[in-house]
């Protein structure tokens, strides 16, 4: 039977998402599958929606994984949530068709960016912010930033390791808004490139800090020349919120369209 799992955690401690070989390095998948395989009492693999890199944090990622052990879904999200570190837990399970898959059933990818702006770094919450001392003009951010929607070729945002087939996605939203001292980016799109949020971000941090004119973005995203796109912005910031799927997987509201 096959089962997704809304699954939670702060990627501060791990090396990422993904499982590499048999290095030892904690990554969120080995510990899940871990956790899974002790209440199964037999392996267990998962396919997560989308990965996330070294001390990125996930709000829901979506996973699915196969067991033919006799396993209610509270039993799995209880029974794998007291086996994992207080770093990560189940926040939902839900039995779906043998045909769901996490990641190619998925239609839209959501993350969210945020960062403390004043001249003093964080000392709470330092591990879900980044930072940046420079005044941001999140108006002038906000602007820049619309002309990256639609279907568009991200090659200037994309990281030389990243491993897709070509660089264009659907970038479906993305909004720049203060809250207090808090600037936080919310992007969604149809799938996203390695690094591709946080090299948005770095680049548009130029443009609030006045360094750089708001037209710049389009033309980063018209030169497709990552070398002289803005830096990449650390991992701390970035939160993958989760996917969004159709309502015929009957799938909870929060990653449902």
């Amino acid at each position: 039977m096959r089962y997704a799992l809304g699954v939670e955690y702060d990627g501060s401690d791990f090396k990422g998402w993904q499982q590499l070989g048999e290095s030892g390095c904690a990554s969120v998948q080995a510990t899940l599958q871990d956790a899974l395989s002790s209440v199964a009492n037999a392996p267990v693999s998962v396919v997560c929606a989308g990965r996330t890199d070294a001390g990125v944090h996930g709000e829901c990622q979506v996973v699915h994984f196969d067991s033919d052990v006799a396993r209610d879904p509270r039993g799995w999200m209880l029974g794998t949530t007291t086996r994992l570190p207080p770093s990560v837990a189940v926040r939902w399970c839900v039995p779906v068709a043998d045909d769901f898959h996490a990641r190619f059933s998925a239609r839209a990818r959501r993350y969210r960016y945020r960062l403390l702006n004043r001249q003093v770094r964080p000392a709470l919450y330092r591990q879900t912010l980044s930072w940046e001392r420079r005044p941001l003009d999140t108006d002038a951010m906000h602007e820049a930033a619309q002309v990256l929607i639609g279907e568009n070729d991200f090659s200037a945002f994309r990281s030389v390791q990243c491993q897709a087939l070509h660089a264009r996605r659907e970038l479906q939203s993305i909004s720049v808004r203060r809250h207090g001292e808090v600037v936080e980016i919310q992007v969604q799109a149809n799938a996203f490139l390695h690094h591709m949020v946080r090299n948005i971000v770095g680049s548009l941090i130029p443009v609030g800090a006045g360094e750089q004119p708001v037209s710049w973005i389009s033309e980063l995203l018209a030169g497709r020349d990552r070398n002289v796109a803005g830096p990449t912005a650390p991992p701390q910031g970035l939160v993958f919120v989760g996917p969004l799927y159709p309502d015929n997987w009957h799938l909870p509201a929060e990653v449902t369209l």
